[in-house]
């Protein structure tokens, strides 16, 4: 049940960051200095409306767009009389219709891209969105030689400023857009503590923002539409009715009853629903429309403060896991859960988990999201580099960026497995299975497995394709499967103080990687530490999830 951290959405949170970054230079500046602004250094690299080809400008993606695809941006923006908001809507309409497969959308009419919708970027730091002021000029004449410079300085400030008042119409257009939507969604949510409650401690508090984030329509839609999730949860019950009939089921963390519905419909005699989200109030209501009432018994609070109906439960479902798997600290409480009310012989659902991890290597991403910040129209931003090296990202990264076979580095028999294994130090090694430029990063991710019954073990080395071939149910996050709401974990390489080096296939890496609870009162983040050496790399960094 992975949790809303801020880069869970980082498309529009990235654009918006760009743009407070220009209007709050833009606040104090002056004439000074713009006597070194160099226009032929105003490129950045764009990523194609058509492939995920990159190029060093846009007036290179222009062409190519016109030639090859046959898709004229200026003569769109200039038949359809497009202003700026339009044409952001335009090239968010077009991205979105090429990731469906449609390498030729209709822009015969501004209908087909009005809604507001087009306004999030679909490409994450999409540097086309940050040229569109360009774009209009790409037809214009080079300034004629001898012109004088003290004009083209003040172009160039007034160039600046438009754009800043064109970022933020675009800012307060999303802004406006998202506030309405949650607003749609949360109006019968009470979600704000009662009048009068006195706050308590810093654990209390974090705990208190931790299950209101799952009072939101949004993030249990992105759960419940993840079809691998929701899917092996579904069919382990379904396949294996005869282990839910007639049984006692605790479903901790219930979001929205799904599982216990699955359970319920399997036949189980009683399941009994924690949530300590005000998402239960919704749950119950979905669970009496389903008319299951009678099965259900849903309770509001933490599962190590409530009291249960029953003394021992048959089985325990929950989709306790979050980003690197345990991100959240949700499974503690399943762990309790398990401890307190599991009754000898019982099942846990599912059984097992196993985290990987691989070598990353991926120079586009490095040069889009690290070296764009040295040249931002012509502006050095490297300090917006601060701390990028600091948290883990979590993102969808293409199985061809992985260098390696990656290496189980922590299995969990979810029956036997304590709290305190859940911080630790282990050991891993990779063998690279193709040429890299440099190690860039490591990539971390887990993978789930739903066995029948307690001592039912699975391989040392698991692999969920496999697993599924032999009829069990297992699901992986990791890239060479179909994308989860959990992606993959991205801990990138300081290269400032981890040299990079080219690497050969065949090298082998050995480390250790480390996973540890952060140690602010009740924070439910995660930090990583991982230590690796090889013939020619070498390092030792720390990354956090907060």
């Amino acid at each position: 049940m992975a949790a809303s951290i801020p880069r869970a959405e980082p498309p529009v949170e990235d654009v918006h960051a760009d743009s407070r970054s220009v209007s709050d230079e833009s606040d104090s500046s002056n004439e000074e200095g713009w006597e070194d602004v160099e226009a032929d250094d105003e490129t950045q690299p764009v990523v194609d409306l058509f492939s995920a080809e990159v190029f060093p400008d846009v007036r290179s993606l222009l062409k190519q767009c016109k030639e090859k695809h046959q898709f004229d941006l200026l003569k769109i923006q200039k038949d359809l009389d497009l202003d700026f908001l339009d044409t952001i809507k335009l090239v968010n309409y077009v991205r979105s219709e090429v990731k469906a497969g449609n390498l030729t959308p209709d822009v015969s009419s501004k209908s087909k891209f009005e809604d507001d919708l087009y306004l999030k970027p679909v490409l994450e730091d999409d540097a086309l969105l940050y040229s569109l002021d360009d774009i209009a000029e790409q037809e214009g004449e080079e300034t004629a030689p001898g012109t004088d410079a003290e004009r083209r300085v003040q172009e160039l400030q007034e160039d600046l400023e438009r754009l800043q008042t064109q970022f933020s119409e675009y800012r307060l257009a999303v802004q406006k857009s998202m506030e309405d939507q949650l607003n749609k969604e949360d109006e019968s949510l009470g979600a704000s503590a009662p009048a009068g409650k006195a706050s308590g401690s810093k654990a209390q508090e974090v705990d208190e923002d931790y299950f209101a984030s799952y009072a939101y329509n949004g993030i249990h839609e992105s759960m419940l539409k993840d079809a691998i999730r929701t899917d092996a949860y579904r069919d382990f019950v379904y396949e294996n009715k005869h282990l839910f009939k007639d049984k006692v089921v605790l479903d901790v963390g219930c979001g929205t009853g799904i599982l216990s519905m699955f359970c319920a419909k399997a036949g189980a005699k009683k399941v009994i629903s924690v949530d300590n989200s005000n998402i239960i109030d919704r749950a119950k209501e979905i669970v009496f429309e389903n008319e299951f009432g009678d099965v259900i018994t849903l309770v509001r609070g933490k599962i190590e403060e409530v009291t249960l109906p029953v003394d021992k439960v048959d089985i325990i479902i929950s989709e306790w896991m979050g980003y690197a798997l345990l991100f959240e600290c949700m499974f503690d409480s399943v762990i309790y859960a398990r401890d307190r009310y599991l009754a000898p012989g019982g099942l846990m659902v599912p059984s097992h988990a196993t985290l990987r991890i691989a070598p990353y290597a991926d120079p586009d991403f490095m040069a889009s999201h690290i070296s764009f910040w040295e040249n931002v129209y012509g502006f050095k931003m490297t300090s917006m580099l601060l701390k990028i090296y600091d948290e883990a990202l979590v993102r969808s990264i293409p199985s061809s960026t992985i260098a390696a076979d990656s290496s189980i580095f922590l299995p969990l028999p979810l029956h036997s497995i304590t709290v305190d294994e859940l911080s630790f130090l282990k050991e891993f090694q990779v063998t690279l299975n193709q040429d890299i430029d440099a190690l860039d990063g490591w990539a971390i991710w887990f993978d789930i497995f739903f066995m029948p019954s307690k001592d039912s073990p699975i391989p040392e080395n698991a692999v969920p394709s496999d697993m599924q071939k032999k009829g069990f149910v297992a699901f992986t996050t990791g890239p060479d499967g179909t994308e989860t709401h959990w992606q993959q974990t991205i801990a990138l390489i300081d290269h400032g103080k981890q040299k990079a080096q080219p690497l050969k296939k065949g090298e082998v890496i050995s480390g250790k990687i480390g996973y540890q609870k952060r140690d602010q009162e009740g924070s439910r983040g995660l930090n990583i530490d991982i230590k690796w050496q090889g013939q020619n790399t070498k390092g030792d960094q720390k990354w956090s999830l907060q």
